[in-house]
């Protein structure tokens, strides 16, 4: 069995909360891929920067996230998950649905988070970057998007499921 969902999209969109909800909803389990990664190092994904490096942070990400999409329940990837080809084709014909954020509102929530190693500093500008470079990344995985502007963490859970990929 694989994955029922699959939740990718920038920092801030909500793949964690959201698909922890979706998972209590539909009574399966819910993982993401960076508190598993952290769980089995044993140090943050901060730390896991600082101290190895953004490239051993990525493989650590590819593999984890291709022994869990196998797994049954929810899944939310890391936002820089899409960033390695072996995973987008990983992701190929599975329900991934992309939760869409805007700068404005992606800041607004992740604030000055020291837990995500690549918004520190100027959080807007280093969204800005980050969406640039992963949004035609998010569209070519997703095969369904979700707005997440303005709305509660019940209202995007609720979204996802109509669109009746979840648990195809």
């Amino acid at each position: 069995m694989t994955a029922a969902l699959v939740l990718v999209g920038a920092p801030g969109s909500g793949k964690s909360t959201v698909g922890a909800l979706l998972a209590q909803r539909w009574g399966v389990p819910f993982a993401d891929v960076d508190a598993v990664i952290e769980s089995r190092v044993g140090k943050s994904v901060a730390e896991i920067f600082a101290d190895d490096g953004e490239p051993v942070f990525r493989a650590f990400e590819e593999s984890t996230t291709a022994e869990l999409l196998d797994a049954p329940g929810v899944l939310a990837l890391g936002g820089g998950a899409v960033l390695s080809p072996a995973t987008r084709a990983t992701l190929a014909g599975r329900p991934v649905v992309w939760l869409q954020v805007t700068i404005a509102h992606a800041a607004g929530r992740v604030g000055l988070n020291e837990a995500r190693p690549l918004l520190l500093g100027n959080v807007r500008g280093r969204l800005v970057k980050l969406l640039n470079e992963r949004t035609p990344l998010y569209a070519e995985v997703a095969r369904a998007s979700v707005d997440t502007d303005g709305l509660t963490p019940d209202e995007v859970a609720d979204r996802v499921e109509a669109l009746d990929l979840a648990r195809a």
